[in-house]
């Protein structure tokens, strides 16, 4: 459809290029002006400019100036709406191009809300290589996000249409960053309603809407100031921990960091124990801690005769490239 609307547009400019030759040399036979004087009465006449005529015209050049008027304003009038034309379907097509992705989705995160800690988030979502989907309403943003090329909804968070768009049945994750608590709260009561078993982290401003989130459905609650507050504290104790936890999350772009993985269903690590796995010797990682949430139990600094089984989750410290041969495992 754009394609024909696309030759339909280089016609309409051809034509119009043809009407300003024949404008041209029209005033230049009629009024026997020099070539200068013709085409500036010719394009002052198309764009209906107003400026005064070059020279006065005769009676014939007074018609052949009302024919010229008339065909190109019509040309014009034509060339303006397949532009809108083009350009309404382009984003027609984009959009449903966009869905297309987005219903490939699985496994992904849904970001709501792209103010600065969305934007933050969306950046270190980007950076570890997984799938996400953004909804925000906000039109001042949508243009950042296509700059990003960032998979989006502009559609209500707390929609459950919008969340079934973007996939909240098939998502492994939802993040709740939007203007107000009142908006995070519902929005994860609406994540949670569609897929129980999304995990969903919230966050909160105020301090009483911590319980709010918490009896919405959600998992984890993030308060920024006060997160912001004991960073701060503990940076002015301890700045040498600090240094170390921003190597391990990848915040000084070394190869070092630090990963939970989950033993799978069929991972070959099931039954075996930590001293049986490559762990060491061949991929250089440390297990700081286990954890099995259906038994309820938590292994800080395992040891190496620790059995491995499905569900438990690791959490790993080592290089990119070895977390992922361990994730494989």
């Amino acid at each position: 459809m754009i394609e024909n609307r696309l030759k339909h547009l280089r016609n309409a400019i051809a034509v119009l290029a043809f009407i300003i030759l024949s404008g041209t040399f029209g005033f230049m036979i009629i009024e026997g002006w020099n070539f200068i004087d013709s085409i500036y009465m010719t394009i002052i006449t198309i764009t209906t400019t107003g400026f005064e005529e070059v020279h006065p015209l005769s009676k014939e050049g007074e018609l052949f100036t009302i024919i010229l008027v008339v065909s190109s304003f019509a040309t014009v009038i034509y060339i303006g709406s397949i532009g809108i034309q083009i350009l309404i379907e382009s984003n027609i097509f984009r959009r449903r191009k966009m869905y297309k992705k987005i219903e490939g989705l699985s496994d992904h995160y849904i970001v709501c809300g792209f103010g600065r800690m969305g934007n933050h988030i969306c950046n270190e979502l980007q950076n570890s290589n997984v799938s996400f989907v953004v909804i925000e309403n906000n039109s001042d943003n949508f243009n950042t996000l296509d700059k990003l090329n960032y998979l989006y909804d502009t559609g209500d968070a707390a929609n459950d249409a919008t969340l079934l768009r973007t996939g909240i049945k098939k998502a492994r994750g939802l993040v709740a960053v939007l203007s107000s608590d009142a908006e995070n709260v519902f929005a994860t009561l609406s994540a949670k309603s569609l897929n129980p078993n999304i995990f969903v982290v919230a966050r909160a401003v105020e301090e009483n809407s911590e319980s709010k989130l918490l009896k919405a459905g959600a998992d984890r609650v993030v308060k920024p100031y006060e997160l912001g507050g004991v960073r701060m504290a503990e940076i002015l104790l301890r700045p040498g921990v600090l240094d170390f936890i921003d190597v391990v999350v990848g915040k000084k772009n070394l190869d070092l960091q630090i990963e939970e993985i989950t033993v799978k269903k069929g991972s070959s690590m099931h039954g075996k124990t930590l001293a049986e796995l490559p762990l060491r010797k061949e991929l250089n990682i440390i297990i700081v801690s286990i954890q099995n949430e259906e038994r309820g139990i938590f292994i800080y600094n395992p040891k190496s005769d620790t059995i491995v089984d499905e569900g438990n989750k690791m959490i790993a410290i080592g290089e990119r490239a070895s977390l992922d041969k361990l994730k494989n495992l």
